[in-house]
């Protein structure tokens, strides 16, 4: 990849919660830019780690990449996402870990509000949320599992800033998420530049395949798929290929 890839915070597009570099950081914002261009599926084909099935965006074209700043709250209990908000760096992504189940509405659009006044990119957490709708109109990316109206506590215990696991993905403070439509990925910093090179080279070939494709080609045949294991009630298993 040449020079190595800058390491810094977290995405600034129209679809996405912008924040607002100085000149020194608009290499960094570029590789953000990057990250999220690429998408959450492509780094998950390319070394980058799934971070929970069914965790979405809240609202259509939320996207972020950014590094992590973690959270451990309890059961039902929010107070360490308010804690985590005071103390997060800005341009990172809020990183938060539910242990239990307990339907609660461990975000809304108090704590929006108040992420975006910090600088905070994102949040990133395996509970549920509620003000989508003013989520939403402020344009702050969130991803989570669902909603739920019931109000968290905000007693504690808790932690921020220490390794913790969303999904099947352990997450370090520092370590990056790239997150999208597609779900949420969750890139090792050591990784990162591996990671990104990796991404960036399945992404060129694949806009080769589209142009094959876009001309009549088959994925079968670029692919080198062997169809022979497939039944083909008319003609002979080389007509898939066709």
């Amino acid at each position: 990849m040449g020079a190595p890839a800058p390491r810094l915070a977290a995405g600034s597009d129209a679809s996405y919660h912008q924040v607002v570099p100085s000149s020194g950081e608009r290499v960094e914002v570029e590789l953000r830019d990057q990250l999220v261009n690429l998408g959450s599926a492509t780094l998950g084909e390319s070394g980058a780690i799934a971070a929970m099935p069914g965790l979405r965006a809240m609202w259509r074209g939320a996207a972020v990449a950014g590094p992590a700043f973690t959270v451990e709250c309890a059961p039902g209990d929010n107070l360490g996402v308010h804690v985590g908000v005071a103390k997060a760096p800005a341009g990172s992504v809020l990183a938060v870990s539910v242990t239990g189940r307990l339907q609660r509405g461990y975000w809304g659009e108090v704590l929006t509000v108040a992420a975006k006044s910090a600088g905070v990119a994102a949040l990133v957490i395996d509970g549920t949320v509620r003000d989508l709708d003013a989520i939403e109109r402020r344009r702050f990316p969130v991803f989570a599992r669902g909603t739920a109206l019931p109000g968290a506590s905000k007693n504690g215990p808790g932690s921020v800033g220490k390794r913790i696991v969303i999904g099947d993905a352990i997450v370090r403070p520092g370590d990056w998420l790239v997150g999208d439509a597609d779900g949420v990925v969750v890139v090792p910093q050591e990784k990162l530049d591996e990671c990104y090179e990796a991404a960036r080279q399945r992404a060129t070939k694949e806009a080769v395949m589209f142009e094959h494709l876009e001309k009549g080609s088959t994925t079968v045949q670029l692919l080198g798929l062997d169809p022979a294991s497939i039944e083909v009630e008319r003609g002979d298993p080389e007509s898939v290929a066709r």
